[in-house]
């Protein structure tokens, strides 16, 4: 910012285990954005190392790192980033596509994705057609179609009532409960109270780093970032 440098993340040093399910909370400033940014691999730290699934793709360029996104990382957005005119099966075969998976298997990939988040009998839905909850869900089913190692969810819940948002982070608990990584980003404590560890951003640093279950073998590392 013009002469002054502002570090968003300041000697951030965490290690998260693969099944671990983390909720990331913070104000406004905090730097939960550039810390999520930069675990989903569309930012890079100006300094420290970020390991992801045994991999450091701190240095990696741009085309590398959407590689890795495509794989590793499963999105889930507030707002759904469902394309509007196709069906819920259409919308979850996307990331297969960029992933060049043939035809006849990402149907049948994304088909089950979508049994398995109960939307069996929806798949022929376009998104005017679905409920909100409903439209969550087919996000979900796409963020899983690459089987990736990270589920990383930003606000998921915003968009939603009450009700539907407790539905959709049950389906998170369930999806955990299979061996899911899951890591999302919420301002609301009751939607941290589901993960199994807290952490809580403010001025760039974790203060508080709260575990309520043990995680096993380690998924990412982070390490002194800056950004």
């Amino acid at each position: 910012m013009g002469a002054e440098t502002v570090h968003a993340l300041r000697g951030v040093d965490l290690t998260v285990g693969r099944n671990e399910y983390v909720a990331v909370m913070g104000p406004s400033g905090s730097g939960k954005s550039t810390f999520m940014n930069m675990i989903g691999c569309l930012d890079t730290p100006t300094s420290g190392e970020y390991w992801l699934n045994g991999q450091p793709v701190a240095r990696l360029d741009d085309d590398a790192l959407a590689a890795i996104r495509n794989r590793e990382i499963g999105f889930v957005f507030q707002t759904f980033n469902l394309l509007p005119r196709s069906t819920a099966l259409e919308n979850v075969e996307l990331p297969l596509v960029y992933a060049d998976v043939r035809k006849r298997e990402r149907r049948e990939r994304a088909a089950a994705m979508l049994e398995r988040v109960g939307l069996g009998g929806r798949m022929g839905h376009r998104p005017n057609e679905l409920s909100g909850g409903q439209r969550q869900r087919v996000a979900i089913a796409r963020a899983l179609a690459t089987e990736p190692a990270l589920l990383l969810a930003d606000e998921p819940t915003g968009a939603l009532d009450t009700r539907t948002g407790e539905e959709i982070m049950h389906l998170f608990g369930q999806l955990h409960a299979q061996g899911q990584t899951v890591m999302l980003v919420t301002h609301e404590p009751d939607i941290a109270a589901h993960a199994h560890r807290v952490l809580l951003l403010r001025d760039g640093v974790i203060e508080r780093d709260e575990r309520r279950g043990d995680g096993s073998s380690a998924g990412f590392q982070t390490a002194h970032n800056e950004g």
